[in-house]
């Protein structure tokens, strides 16, 4: 069992940046990898960049490919997406979650969810 906390949401304008993060409790035996997932409002949930527990193991939806980056702290057991270049339809409650690796793209291949976090994208 995992603890996720996430940080780091809030409203941001168009053009702007914001860097989330999320903070691992790990409770398993298992080494995992983190993905970040987002929810626009009456849309299905969306995968966006995944990194594997060594860190080098990583890439981006067509979403966030060249305005995403994902990382990790293993010192502080914390991984973050960076976001340049906000858009509009950006907008949406982000998600981090843990799966034990492989990392997948896929909502089904991800056990442990942490709590959403809106990020508002104004025009």
């Amino acid at each position: 069992q995992l603890q996720l906390d996430v940080s780091g949401g809030g409203l941001a304008q168009a053009g702007g940046s914001l860097t989330l993060s999320c903070a691992a409790s790990a409770r398993t035996a298992y080494r995992y990898g983190l993905g970040w997932f987002r929810q626009a409002p009456g849309q299905e949930r969306e995968f966006v960049a995944p990194i594997s527990w060594s860190g080098g193991s990583t890439w981006y939806s067509k979403s966030g490919k060249s305005r995403f980056t994902i990382s990790k702290d293993n010192a502080a057991d914390t991984v973050y997406l960076q976001m340049n270049n906000l858009k509009p339809k950006d907008t949406a409650v982000y998600y981090c979650a843990a799966t034990k690796e492989p990392v997948g793209t896929g909502v089904g291949d991800y056990e442990q969810w942490g709590r959403g976090t809106q990020v508002p994208v104004s025009s």
